[in-house]
Order: C-alpha cells, then structure tokens, then sequence
C-alpha cells in the first residue's frame, strides 16, 4: 500500500492521480485481509477516487505527515490494538479530514480475541493461557500501579480492547459511527468526521472513575463510582439511547457497554460505595435527586430541570423508595420528593431513607 502513502508535496504538485494505481490497492486488498473486507468496504469508499487514503500504520506519524483536509476518506487495516496511544491517533485523523470525513479501521475485540486463543490452543491449556493474557493485557493497563510496567514491557501493542471501548474513543475524538461488521475475526468500523475531537485528559479507565454530573446550580461535579463499564462508555450515552431508547427503570435497554462484573455490582448497588467521598465533600447530600449528566438531564422536562438545579443532588435517591418503571414515573417521584422537600427538608429525608431502606434491605430490591 505504500503507493498511495504520498509527500505533501506530491499531493500540492497535483501528481496524485499519476501515482495512485487503484488496481494495486485492489488486490493488495483482496489478498489480505480479503474479498468480503474489500466488499464491505466499497459500499461506503471509493478506492479509485484519488481522495481517499488507505494505509497500513500503526502509528499517528503517518498521517501527520498528510495534507489537512484533503483526503475524504482514510481507510488503515492496522489494527488499533497495536496502536501505542490510540486516542492520539484518532486525533491525528480527525485532524486531516474536512466536516463529514470518513474513517475506516479495524480492532480485535474483547470478545474475538477470546475465542480466538480458546480455539487457538487445546482444551485447558487455553484457558490458563487466556487468564493470564487478560490479566496482563486487559487488567494490568487499569491498575496505576501496573500501569507503567504494561506500557513499559509491551509499549502498549495487541492490547485487550473491548467493542465499547472503541467506538467510545472514536467518539471522544469527534467520530458518530456510521456502522461495523466483523469480518475474519476483526471488527470494522466506518466512522464520519462530526466534530473536533474532546482531548479528554481524564477518560474513565481505571477501577474508580469520576463522571461529570451536575450539581446544586447547574455547578459540574464528579461523582466517583466503581468501574461497571467498560473504558470510554460514557461518550456512548447519546449513541445508546438512539438505538436502544430505555427499558423499566430509565436506564438503557441492552445497554452492552456494562461488564460482566459491573451487572454484578449494579444489581447490589456496591458501584455506588464511592460516592461516600462527594458527600464528604459536600457534592451530595444523604438523600436527594440521583445526579444526572447533561445527556441524560436534557430527557427531563424544563420544570424538573430547574427545580432539580435548585437543590443539591443525594446519595440515596427517591428511585431507592419508590422504584419507578418508566422515565415519567421517575420523573413524578423526583418532583413529589421535591415539592415535599421544599415544604419540610428534614422530614421528607428521613421518611425516604426510610422507604430507601425497606425496599433494599427488606423487600430485597434490586438495581440493574
């Protein structure tokens, strides 16, 4: 593929379409990764318009070295798992494509690389195989501690990256995914250039996260929580709700971005532990509205909105008392336990910590 990685120069001097041999891309296509990934492609690239790029890198000096905004289309078969800082290459892209440019990648997920060791090696051997491979390529990278020995060792390359982390990234850096499609073990994505990418310096990554909440006055807080989704999930929260809307409760439904150990702790509400922190803080009081994030506050009508901004957020929401099905019926509790908040603080605290502790500890009721 090195004939369609081109100078500046080159490009600017107008001899792209002398040097650009689609036939050769073809078959460098055809013959690897294959057929059904050359026609998967083609429904959304146009390998013969001399505006579209493809590449086999793994790193963002490549594209850096590319003209702004004049290649549409980049296309990179290198997987992203063996991309060293994978967010700064998003970004490198990002910032070679106009509005509307589209970006086509590849990953081995979570879930691929899995079966493919299982399948890989003989029965038991594999398993062992695969347990440590998850620790040392999925774990290790979390922890603060391990952190820099993983990158150390393995420079950060054929890292565990799950389907959510990457379409999370991707819109972190200003990418809507238009559609995927695993093919031959990897999962392909098309992605459109939307906006400029959010140079988050502080991703959800490791065990504890904090997520941006609003608080008392409209004031941005972070709320801590264990970890129950997977890396970046929170730039899915919009991506989630278009495809899924919500489910008994008002959360999402089939909402993949929760991982095995995060339904788990959901369902006992051990994620929530953390919080205790933005209480001492004096972010969150006791009991009072559930912090919401912007995507999710906008669902909310005007009035709810501004009443909830009035006040400071809780620990123990009245969801825990009156364990409303649909988005309405939370929003009815949350204006009930407002409107009786306003009226008399200290009591209506107490008679909702109260139902909040019938209905867990006694009902057994259960988060999801």
């Amino acid at each position: 593929m090195r004939n369609n990685i081109l100078s500046a120069k080159e490009k600017s001097e107008g001899k792209l379409r002398d040097l650009f041999k689609f036939g050769n891309v073809r078959n460098s296509i055809l013959k690897d990764p294959g057929q059904e990934v050359y026609d998967y492609l083609s429904e959304y690239v146009s390998l013969e318009n001399e505006r579209t790029m493809v590449l086999m890198t793994k790193t963002a000096f490549n594209v850096h070295a590319l003209s702004d905004n004049y290649f549409d289309t980049l296309v990179n078969f290198a997987r992203i798992n063996d991309i060293q800082r994978i967010n700064k290459f998003f970004e490198a892209v990002n910032g070679k494509l106009p509005k509307d440019g589209l970006f086509v990648g590849c990953v081995e997920t979570k879930g691929d690389r899995k079966h493919r060791i299982l399948k890989k090696y003989p029965w038991g051997f594999s398993h062992i195989y695969y347990f440590f491979d998850f620790i040392l390529k999925r774990i290790f990278p979390k922890l603060p501690i391990t952190k820099k020995i993983y990158f150390k060792i393995t420079s950060g390359r054929n890292r565990v990256i799950s389907r959510t982390e990457t379409l999370g990234r991707l819109y972190s850096c200003g990418f809507s995914v238009l559609d995927e499609k695993k093919i031959n073990g990897r999962m392909y994505f098309v992605v459109r250039k939307i906006d400029e990418p959010a140079f988050d310096e502080e991703p959800s990554y490791g065990p504890i996260c904090k997520m941006r909440r609003f608080g008392k006055g409209g004031k941005i807080i972070s709320v801590y929580k264990f970890r129950t989704m997977h890396p970046f999930s929170e730039y899915l929260q919009q991506y989630i709700y278009e495809r899924n809307q919500l489910k008994e409760g008002g959360k999402f439904k089939d909402d993949f971005r929760i991982s095995t150990v995060g339904k788990f702790m959901r369902k006992y509400w051990l994620d929530e532990l953390p919080m205790i922190i933005n209480l001492l803080k004096g972010d969150l009081k006791i009991v009072g509205v559930r912090p919401l994030s912007k995507q999710y506050l906008n669902l909310y009508t005007d009035e709810l909105k501004a009443k909830r901004l009035q006040h400071t957020p809780g620990l123990i929401p009245p969801f825990y008392a009156d364990l409303p099905k649909t988005l309405d019926e939370i929003m009815e509790s949350e204006m009930r336990y407002l409107t009786q908040y306003e009226k008399n603080p200290i009591r209506t605290d107490l008679k909702y910590f109260f139902k909040a502790f019938n209905q867990i500890f006694l009902k057994k009721a259960r988060s999801n």
